[in-house]
């Protein structure tokens, strides 16, 4: 499913990561610059490689040595960032609708689906201002999900949450992972969340 060999150079920072795993969820996991996230960026198309390939469900996005370099809304891959980044000037439907931009790709997740999967429909309607983080958080989720990735990206999704809404948002990641089936790239710094969820755990050192 993921198959990278990459070299990272970031000013003095460099990082050469190679991952070829089949299963669902792999998990990111080392110290504060250990380059998680750059790895995530790598994939996602906002950070280029020195060298190196990135080949997701049998698409190639990136090989240095053929001259590939698939501009991000070509990779079929969602990102979750910490932050949920809503569109403030939306609600959470229009927000939700926004990832369904993406023309000439299979409709593997439906918005219906994704609204129950995730169990936004009382939120619809809400400004996203009136969200609790865990809420905005699935938003992010479903918004990422209605863009029909082949790969799913989390860059410590629960991190800005208290211990209480990172409990209430775990639950919905175990059923994004047993009833969606899609590939997730998890990076987090909380054993108790790579335990529950993550399949292989790979640490950056």
């Amino acid at each position: 499913m993921l198959h990278l060999d990459i070299q990272l150079q970031r000013g003095t920072f460099r990082r050469h990561v190679q991952l070829a795993e089949q299963a669902r969820v792999v998990a990111l996991t080392g110290a504060s610059g250990a380059g998680k996230s750059s790895v995530l960026h790598a994939i996602a198309g906002l950070v280029k490689p020195q060298q190196g390939r990135i080949e997701v469900d049998g698409l190639v996005l990136f090989d240095r040595a053929r001259g590939i370099d698939l501009p991000p809304h070509r990779r079929q891959v969602g990102y979750v960032f910490q932050d949920a980044r809503l569109f403030p000037h939306l609600d959470v439907a229009a927000n939700l609708r926004y990832g369904r931009h993406r023309r000439g790709v299979g409709q593997r997740f439906g918005f219906d689906e994704v609204v129950d999967l995730l169990g936004i429909a009382p939120l619809l309607a809400r400004p996203t201002r009136n969200l609790s983080g865990g809420e905005a958080q699935r938003v992010a989720i479903g918004r990422a999900l209605l863009s029909q990735p082949a790969l799913l990206l989390l860059d410590e999704p629960l991190s800005a949450l208290d211990p209480a809404r990172r409990g209430e948002l775990i639950p919905y990641l175990l059923r994004l992972r047993e009833e969606a089936r899609l590939p997730m790239l998890y990076v987090s710094h909380q054993p108790e969340e790579v335990r529950q969820l993550a399949q292989v755990v790979h640490a950056l050192t």
